[in-house]
Order: C-alpha cells, then sequence, then structure tokens
C-alpha cells in the first residue's frame, strides 16, 4: 500500500508551489519520489525565505505570472513528459480593493481564468501520460464572502471547472478533481491567522479544532493522483476540518 502514494519517475508541476499550501504540496511529491517543478513570481528560487514559509530545496523553479495568460502560453517547459499538474496558484485583496473594477479582475485572473490557461497548455502533456489535474480552490466558495467577492466568486468558479474538466477530460484519460481547503496559515491568510480574536471565532466552529496545515492538503492531493483516486473524477474534497459540515 505505501507503493502505491510512491511517485517515483514521476514530473509533477505545481503552480503557486513556491508558498503555502502548494509548497507543501510540491514538498509532499518529493518526498514521495517525484521530479517536481513549480512556478512562482519572484525572479529566483533564492528570493523565497524559510520564514515566509517557503523551501525550495529539491524543486524546479521557472518564474511565470499568471495573471498573465500570454506569460503562461509563452512558457517553454523543461521537462518532455507531465504526470501531475497542480494548480495552487491564489490571489486575495482585502480593504475592500475587489469590491473596485482592478482588484476584482487581477484576483479573478489569477484564481481562475489562469487555471484555464494552464489546462489547456499542458492538455497534450496530461494526455500522453494518462495524468491528473488538481486544482486547489476554497471552502470560501460555499459562502459570501462580505469583504472580498472576488475571492469567493473566483473560487466557486473554480469548483465548477473542475466539475467540467473532469466529464470533459476524462475520456482523454486525464483525472481533474480539487480540493478546498479550509483555513490553513499562510501569508494570505494572516488576516486571521495574526489576529487572536478572530482565529479563535474560526476555531470555535471547526469541529476538529485546529486549523489546517500544508500537509494536511498534502496528503489528500498524493491520494487524488494516485491509483486509489482512480473512480474520483470531477470532485472538490473540502479538507476543513469539519468547517463546512
Amino acid at each position: 500500500m505505501n507503493d502505491i502514494l510512491r511517485y517515483d519517475g514521476k514530473n509533477v508541476l505545481v503552480v503557486g508551489g513556491t508558498s503555502g499550501i502548494g509548497n507543501g504540496i510540491a514538498q509532499s511529491f518529493l518526498a514521495a519520489g517525484a521530479t517536481v517543478h513549480v512556478w512562482g513570481t519572484r525572479p529566483s528560487a533564492a528570493d523565497y525565505r524559510a520564514d515566509e514559509g517557503s523551501r525550495l530545496e529539491g524543486l524546479n523553479f521557472s518564474r511565470v505570472d499568471v495573471s498573465d495568460a500570454a506569460a503562461i502560453h509563452a512558457f517553454r517547459p523543461p521537462f518532455d513528459r507531465l504526470d501531475v499538474l497542480v494548480l495552487a496558484q491564489g490571489a486575495v485583496e482585502y480593504r475592500r480593493a475587489e469590491f473596485e473594477d482592478k482588484g476584482f479582475r487581477h484576483v479573478v485572473d489569477v484564481n481562475l481564468n489562469s487555471l484555464m490557461s494552464c489546462a489547456s497548455l499542458f492538455h497534450p502533456m496530461l494526455k500522453a501520460a494518462q495524468g491528473s489535474m488538481i486544482i486547489v480552490s476554497s471552502i470560501g466558495a460555499y459562502k459570501a464572502a462580505i469583504g472580498t467577492p472576488a475571492y469567493a466568486a473566483s473560487k466557486a468558479g473554480a469548483m465548477s471547472l473542475t466539475r467540467s474538466l473532469g466529464a470533459a477530460w476524462i475520456g482523454d484519460g486525464i483525472r481533474v478533481n480539487g480540493i478546498a481547503p479550509g483555513l490553513v496559515a499562510t501569508k494570505m491568510t494572516k488576516v486571521t491567522t495574526d489576529h487572536p480574536q478572530r482565529l479563535q471565532g474560526t476555531l470555535a466552529r471547526i469541529p476538529a479544532g485546529r486549523i489546517g496545515t500544508p500537509q494536511d492538503m498534502a496528503n489528500v492531493a498524493l491520494f487524488l493522483a494516485s491509483p486509489l483516486a482512480t473512480y474520483v473524477v470531477g470532485h472538490t474534497i473540502p479538507v476543513d476540518g469539519g468547517l463546512s459540515a
């Protein structure tokens, strides 16, 4: 059973794999034997720091700004085979910036539009490898977000895209599924995790009694990309300690 979650000889790309949930997923595939590539927005791997939740040792870094569709389609992969594509990119803008056209469009470009750009770019490789694609959305897709409407709308769109591509691409041998994280301590969630009162309010609603970790999300990603999940198609699994239940 342990061998079924090994990825020796496999190529994995984690978009948004330089920090937070994406980095946790990248590191877990690396530990499971895969060759792992990650995309980020900073000039080089050296520009990411461990105290920010980034560990890039052993990962192959490329700089790609996923808010720019042209930059995605201009990318020339340093690999000729792709077995697993994880789309973990994400953006949010606070202080009501998402109520303005510029902020709304930026968040939707990163959280939703770039998913399709990445998916279409790597579809031929995934088809050739009979591979798997995993889209990381959020349980924020299930409810209203008073201060971040673009985030909630884009994550709901990501779930719908997961269903649609799952149904459309299984005939090509590509399994598309998703993960909907609950509250995980990352750079994006500091507005909650760094404020004790807000954090306690959220913890009180989580049946598991704790916030999630990038490793919690990575465990589900390893499952979804494995032969254990060959009959799971088009579904997004909430990984939230019971918060959305």
